[in-house]
């Protein structure tokens, strides 16, 4: 899946087997164990004998992670091209993405860098997936402590653009930032929401929607933070 002659290209443009003797990029693309395990079946690398521990983990601390990433935005960027000329049986009619997170526990003696608790290591995996192409968007590996509003607080979405979330990420004063800036949003209310009608909507002849209104949040700080009239739908 990898092109060779682009993968090569990125090389020479980072300079990045500068001084290397033999133990090329191409080779560096698995780990230690992956090789060991299937020796029999490298010979299209060009790898002819199992490395070192030492010699993987020296070219892993020297050389630069750059490669890898341009590596991967050539990849996204096939994929993309790829998508675009499939139909679908289902499309929306705006950009649509959906944000969500995943604590994943590591071992803290071997993850230090990783403390979550006392005796507990842990990251956040935030992820973002494009509906568009079925493919994550961004993806960033945060420690165990920061929450999933403190990340959805740094985002920008393009006007139009309808992202979909769980009641993590409820936040008003966010909310708030995204009408204005015409982006569109879909998530579970909390069950502590306060508010009043101000308008209920036509109810679709089919489907399950029980319930569509227009509200205005009622709570001290939630209207300050969010003054406008939302959507609230029972489904």
């Amino acid at each position: 899946m990898i092109n060779r002659r682009e993968f090569s290209r990125s090389v020479a443009e980072l300079e990045a087997e500068k001084g290397a003797k033999g133990f090329r990029y191409w080779h560096q693309r698995e780990i230690c164990g992956g090789l060991a395990s299937s020796m029999g079946k490298m010979v299209h690398l060009g790898i002819k004998r199992m490395l070192k521990r030492s010699t993987l983990s020296y070219a892993n601390n020297h050389r630069p992670w750059q490669l890898f990433e341009k590596v991967f935005y050539q990849l996204l960027s096939e994929a993309d091209l790829l998508e675009a000329k499939q139909k679908r049986r289902f499309r929306f009619k705006n950009p649509m993405v959906s944000i969500d997170s995943k604590t994943i526990d590591l071992c803290l003696s071997m993850f230090d860098w990783a403390r979550f608790r006392r005796a507990k290591g842990a990251i956040n995996l935030h992820l973002m997936l494009n509906y568009q192409g079925y493919l994550p968007g961004w993806a960033l590996i945060t420690d165990g402590k920061i929450n999933d509003v403190k990340v959805a607080q740094k985002l920008e979405f393009a006007p139009g653009t309808v992202v979909a979330m769980d009641r993590a990420y409820v936040d008003y004063e966010m909310f708030d930032r995204w009408t204005n800036k015409g982006v569109w949003f879909v998530t579970r209310a909390k069950d502590n929401m306060n508010y009043r009608d101000v308008k209920n909507c036509t109810l679709p002849s089919r489907g399950s929607v029980l319930t569509d209104q227009e509200i205005a949040l009622t709570g001290y700080y939630a209207a300050q933070k969010c003054p406008g009239s939302l959507r609230r739908s029972v489904v």
